[in-house]
């Protein structure tokens, strides 16, 4: 037999003409499926998915968290190799898995098998306990997150091309490349943090302060109340308060209930929840928390940095550069950049990449200081040579613009990544040196209505893809899908397999046509969903037209939340397969606002 075992239809052909169709059809699609042993999984585990789409035969993982970190490409390679691997050898286990995952992309020629394996024995001492797939998939995510977080010690205290390379976004960062040894200078500073912030909660003020040097943050976030409201505080409006379970004691359902809130809400702000689920959080495990927590407070304190809340920042940039590739940069970039702005205005040669090693000396703080707040930045700062006496130094001045502080000496001169951005964020709130004459009035003028509208709908948009967890974070959503590769990964999502990938061009894209054809196959896939297109052609997106952009977002949400609609009403009693549609949507809610005794209804979802 062929190395790649096919996958059955949900129901078996039962005549030889059907087989013969099933297998003609295979051939053209070139589809990966499962073998008959493994057509009947059990409760909770992996199995075959039938789209309606195309006559699909997808990948399916119970946790969604975990399903969210690959693509249908990915999944359906993955479990072709762990079917072949379980074909060959009868069963999966720590022996024979190593040889497999050190093929595999992020691993390959950069972990020997003899790690790989150690690393399985620690989760799995018996050598003969077999291993599910759905456990690969979260040994190989560890994997990965335990290869990033050894790349980035290693180049952490470096310059030049290694240093660059590690001082990507903090957005896209994945929270397991966090060292299990937890960083008590940071948990201090999340724990100072989240007291200043949610201090006069209404329900949390009674649990709050936070005692930074014992384990009490773990243990009041297992509800998720805490997580929910944190993330409120960076980014206001994002969830509705009501929707959180609040009670003194909450049962596992409501408990459950907080935290799919809580991820879900994450990843639309842009958190990268990878390797984490609601059971992590229920029992509050360290390295995850931090992580999570690091990522939402690092989302609020750069929540200012960008030309819509601070149009000053386009002094920043000169007339030659493009307004499109202003707009597409992240929070933290525009932070590096309006640093090195005021650096080299003050007179500082070098020039600061990351928030690690560039900083570590003080020097950057003092020139930095002196810019902004010449009256509070004595000379002898930059006079002096010990690095340690100019941390503290630096610290003290910074304290008299009132900067909350987030770290320590110790941790400048060590180059703590996370808790130098948070400093210079905090500087940049407090003093950020730019005019207030704005030149280019056209980016600050007031708004129309339909721009607002258009605002609120970009907003709405950009937390459901970002909730989706596709590879592209998108920080402006008329921007970012104009290449056509967002919204490709947006319909791959949806209506997983849709998508051909080898007809895509991935980012960065210099061609115009390329990203003229990424489009033309985003509207031909929305015209095979029975998405209504009038008007639409890929130039258009191309070109960034935003009510027709809108038109296509919109009826891909729809798409969206009418399928986990229809999953969730297959799994109620009594459904008998019967499809929901908007009708039964404004009944649900009509019923809902009945019963809360208001005489209000909504007899349809336009206007």
């Amino acid at each position: 037999g062929s190395s790649r075992t096919p996958l059955p239809p949900p129901f078996p052909p039962s005549t030889r003409k059907a087989r013969q169709r099933e297998k003609e059809q295979q051939r053209l699609h070139g589809r990966i499926t499962v073998s008959n042993s493994e057509a009947a999984p059990e409760p909770g585990r992996i199995g075959p998915w039938r789209g309606e789409m195309s006559g699909f035969v997808g990948v399916v993982v119970s946790d969604p968290s975990l399903q969210g970190q690959f693509t249908q490409v990915e999944l359906r390679s993955l479990k072709a190799k762990f079917v072949s691997l379980k074909r060959d050898s009868g069963h999966v286990t720590t022996k024979n898995l190593p040889g497999l995952m050190k093929k595999l992309r992020g691993l390959h020629e950069v972990v020997p098998e003899e790690e790989i394996a150690a690393f399985l024995s620690e989760s799995y001492p018996d050598s003969d306990q077999e291993i599910e797939f759905e456990s690969f998939l979260r040994e190989y995510l560890n994997l990965q997150a335990r290869v990033s977080a050894k790349e980035g010690s290693a180049t952490a205290g470096g310059g030049g091309a290694g240093g660059r390379k590690n001082s990507s976004s903090f957005l896209k960062s994945t929270i397991t490349t966090l060292l299990h040894n937890l960083n008590q200078a940071e948990k201090s500073s999340y724990v100072a943090h989240i007291n200043t912030y949610l201090g006069e909660d209404p329900f949390l003020k009674k649990y709050l302060p936070i005692d930074p040097s014992g384990n009490q943050l773990f243990d009041l976030i297992r509800d998720g109340v805490l997580l929910c409201k944190l993330i409120n505080v960076a980014v206001p409006g994002t969830i509705d308060e009501r929707a959180i379970n609040k009670k003194r004691v909450l049962n596992p359902w409501e408990r459950n209930e907080n935290h799919t809130l809580c991820l879900n809400s994450a990843k639309a702000i842009g958190c990268t929840v990878v390797n984490i689920g609601t059971q992590d959080l229920v029992e509050g495990r360290p390295h995850l928390v931090l992580g999570l927590i690091s990522q939402i407070i690092k989302i609020q304190l750069l929540a200012d940095l960008n030309l819509k809340k601070t149009p000053q920042l386009v002094e920043l940039f000169d007339d030659s550069k493009d307004i499109d590739e202003v707009l597409s940069l992240s929070p933290e970039k525009m932070l590096l950049r309006w640093m090195n702005h005021h650096l080299k205005k003050a007179g500082y040669k070098k020039t600061v990449n990351n928030f690690s090693s560039d900083v570590k000396d003080g020097e950057a703080y003092a020139y930095l200081l002196k810019a902004l707040a010449p009256e509070t930045s004595p000379e002898t700062t930059l006079e002096t040579k010990d690095p340690d006496e100019r941390a503290k130094m630096v610290l003290e001045q910074a304290e008299k613009l009132d900067c909350k502080r987030y770290l320590t000496p110790k941790d400048i001169t060590e180059g703590s990544a996370n808790l130098n951005l948070a400093f210079v964020a905090q500087i940049f709130q407090h003093r950020n040196g730019l005019t207030s004459d704005i030149k280019q009035v056209t980016l600050t003028q007031s708004a129309s209505r339909d721009d607002v509208l258009v605002s609120r709908e970009e907003r709405a948009f950009r937390m459901w893809i970002n909730s989706l967890g596709v590879g592209s974070y998108v920080n402006n959503v008329f921007e970012d899908v104009r290449n056509g590769w967002v919204l490709l990964e947006v319909l791959d999502k949806v209506s997983p397999g849709s998508v051909n990938w080898k007809l895509a061009s991935k980012p960065p894209i210099k061609l115009p046509f390329r990203k003229l054809e990424n489009c033309n196959q985003v509207v031909k896939i929305g015209k095979e969903l029975k998405f209504s297109l009038v008007n639409l052609a890929g130039n258009d997106i191309v070109q960034g037209n935003k009510k027709l952009i809108v038109a296509l977002l919109w009826q891909l949400m729809r798409f969206n939340i009418l399928q986990l609609l229809n999953r969730l009403r297959s799994h109620s009693k009594g459904s008998q397969g019967k499809q929901i549609t908007d009708a039964d949507i404004l009944n649900w809610a009509n019923s809902k606002v009945k019963t809360s005794g208001r005489t209000s209804r909504m007899e349809s979802f336009k206007g």
